[in-house]
C-alpha cells in the first residue's frame, strides 16, 4: 500500500517538473533578448508563449531572433564607411552622384 502512494507521488513529481520545465523552456529567447537588451524583448516574449501553445514550433526561430541582436555590434552588419569592397563601390557611386547635382545646381543657377 506504501509503494502504491510513492509511486504515485514519484509519478505526480515527475508530471510537474516535465510541464514546468516546458514553460521554463519557452522563456530562453526572451531572457537572452533581455540580457542582451534587444530591441524586440516583447515580442519574443509573446512569441515565446505563442511558440508554447504551437508546441514549440516557433522556439528555434525565436532563439536565432534573440541570438542574432547584440548590444555592442547590433544586428552584425557592417555600416561603416571603410571604402573595404561593395562599401567602397558604393562610396564612388555616392560621390559621382554627389558630383552630378552640385553641377545640376549650378548649371541652375547660371
Amino acid at each position: 500500500m506504501v509503494l502504491e502512494y510513492v509511486a504515485l507521488f514519484i509519478l505526480v513529481f515527475v508530471a510537474l517538473v516535465f510541464f514546468y520545465g516546458i514553460i521554463a523552456i519557452h522563456d530562453i529567447p526572451y531572457e537572452i533578448a533581455v540580457k542582451r537588451n534587444h530591441p524586440h524583448q516583447d515580442v519574443l516574449h509573446v512569441a515565446g508563449w505563442v511558440s508554447l501553445f504551437t508546441l514549440h514550433a516557433l522556439w528555434p526561430f525565436l532563439w536565432i531572433w534573440a541570438m542574432m541582436y547584440r548590444e555592442d555590434r547590433g544586428w552584425g552588419i557592417d555600416t561603416s564607411s571603410s571604402g573595404e569592397g561593395t562599401g567602397g563601390e558604393l562610396g564612388e557611386r555616392l560621390e559621382a552622384i554627389e558630383a552630378r547635382l552640385a553641377d545640376l545646381e549650378t548649371a541652375k543657377g547660371e
